[in-house]
């Protein structure tokens, strides 16, 4: 279907006015596409490319269930329409729901086989439900479709560095920047690669990037997190935490994320689960790496792989995409449908996450799922998985604070801000602590601090608590040749060293300090 054609039935001015909203949320600025937009919902509500739009953006303001909804309502009048079933995956992935944006995209392209968008959204829903064989065969025709799409040469760059290819990661997005410059995208993959110095030309040219207009508010998120990493390997800490500052607030427009409603949300959890009764038997194949991210989840991860009887799956999503299903299927939101579940549905649930993780077992007994925020989902996983070995991962609160800070997460909404931060780190302490006293046998606290001390003791611990009998090749896991896809993944493949990076900032950390610990 021709763009123009997608138009029929709006007024001319109205027309206009959608064309901008489009042009504005392809610029990643949800605000200004929303005003152009208002005028032509109120007069046109049920017009599908209105709709579209309006899907998107709810989608980036967070509001999913209503994104959904309005996508669907547009694919149900133009079910022909191969971009229509794209923005319907998009949505349907920011909402976590990964099997039905695969779906929708698919179809897309059935629909149009040449529509390298759709081949391109496909590819990073892929990488991101751990298929990274389909999804690098997405990227390459997206690629081949388009060789000036720089966001699927980016994408081919991270699977070259997932694979430990970090040099033609490197080539890769150096020839993206040398393409379009202001695809932030680009630099933050290569200042992602923790273990490359960016230097002075680099910052330049990054300013320069933030500079043109050709520049959308995703690209400027990302320069400005490649910016503030390049600046700390100056030395220019003071410009680095600028640099933050300005990305954070940029991010931070977008959603705004709420302490006491998160708070709220994890004790109506607990409360919810404090008198369930679990399924027996089952987990003994899966252990959970989890804990804040930048935590040292992925250093455990690289260790536990390093094992002969454990394979590292990296960040599954299985577990919170079976209880939004669960919600569904009860049409009722997690948690409230907990209290109702009987044991036989807890072991359904365990069964259906054990046979959907059946893949990574497939060389050896034990998976580790290594998804940071499981730690949301403990009560859970123990619920559906009893005999499943659970390592939390705590590191100094400051350091992992500031970490997440300087990362550029998607979706990871608190941390934009040092209160936000703190408000998320306390809970998780909470939580952490709680579950690890109340089941000692299953629920194992794993101190970063303590490994780089110990390395030989924390690995033993590590080992015996998951069961698993003493290999040295645990303490060589620097050596050991796997995917690994985090923001650490060139770091866990160099021999251990301390990471803490806190003292550089000094005083410009006070705030987060005192938000961390208010009676310091």
């Amino acid at each position: 279907m021709k763009a123009g054609s997608r138009l029929q039935g709006l007024s001319p001015a109205a027309a206009r006015l959608v064309v901008a909203a489009a042009q504005a949320l392809d610029a990643g600025r949800p605000d200004q596409a929303s005003q152009a937009l208002g005028g032509v919902l109120a007069s046109n509500p049920d017009h599908p490319e209105a709709l579209r739009l309006e899907a998107g953006i709810l989608s980036l303001r967070g509001r999913h269930a209503d994104a959904i909804n309005a996508m669907q309502r547009a694919v149900a009048q133009r079910a022909d329409d191969p971009l229509y079933h794209n923005t319907l995956g998009t949505v349907l992935a920011d909402a976590g729901e990964f099997d039905g944006a695969i779906a929708a995209l698919q179809h897309a392209v059935e629909l149009q086989p040449e529509l390298a968008t759709a081949w391109y959204n496909l590819g990073i829903i892929l990488t991101r439900r751990v298929r990274y064989a389909e999804a690098g065969e997405a990227l390459r025709r997206v690629v081949s479709l388009a060789p000036q799409h720089a966001l699927a040469r980016s994408q081919l760059a991270d699977a070259l560095k997932v694979g430990g290819r970090v040099d033609e990661a490197i080539a890769e997005y150096r020839k993206v920047i040398a393409m379009q410059p202001w695809v932030g995208m680009a630099w933050w993959g290569l200042a992602n690669i923790k273990t490359v110095r960016l230097e002075t030309n680099d910052c330049d040219a990054i300013r320069a990037a933030l500079a043109d207009a050709r520049a959308g508010d995703d690209d400027r998120i990302a320069l400005g997190f490649a910016l503030a990493k390049a600046l700390d390997d100056q030395g220019q800490y003071a410009a680095s935490f600028d640099a933050l500052a300005q990305a954070n607030a940029i991010a931070r427009r977008r959603v705004t994320w709420s302490a006491p409603a998160f708070s709220a949300a994890i004790r109506d959890i607990e409360a919810a689960f404090a008198s369930v009764s679990s399924a027996s038997g089952l987990g003994s194949e899966a252990i959970f790496v989890l804990g804040m991210p930048r935590s040292g989840t992925t250093l455990v991860e690289q260790v536990l792989a390093s094992h002969s009887q454990a394979e590292g799956a990296g960040e599954l999503p299985d577990m919170p995409l079976l209880i939004n299903e669960e919600s569904k299927r009860r049409e009722q939101p997690f948690p409230h449908w907990v209290q109702a579940a009987q044991p036989q549905d807890w072991e359904r649930l365990g069964r259906s996450y054990i046979e959907r993780t059946a893949h990574w077992r497939r060389q050896r007994p034990i998976h580790i799922d290594k998804l940071p925020n499981n730690w949301i989902y403990i009560a859970a996983i123990r619920a559906m998985l009893p005999e499943a070995h659970i390592i939390v991962c705590r590191r100094d609160p400051l350091e992992t604070c500031l970490s997440c800070y300087r990362q550029h997460f998607a979706g990871n909404d608190y941390t934009r801000t040092f209160e936000d931060l703190a408000g998320y780190w306390r809970e998780f302490d909470r939580s952490a602590r709680q579950f690890a006293a109340a089941h000692p046998a299953r629920v194992y606290q794993h101190v970063y601090e303590d490994l780089i001390a110990d390395p030989q003791r924390s690995i033993r611990s590590l080992l015996e608590f998951c069961g698993l009998p003493f290999e040295s090749a645990c303490l060589r896991f620097h050596e050991t040749a796997r995917d690994v896809r985090s923001p650490s993944a060139a770091q866990v493949r160099e021999p251990l060293r301390d990471s803490a990076r806190a003292a550089r900032y000094g005083v410009l950390l006070d705030p987060l300090r005192r938000a961390l610990d208010p009676q310091a």
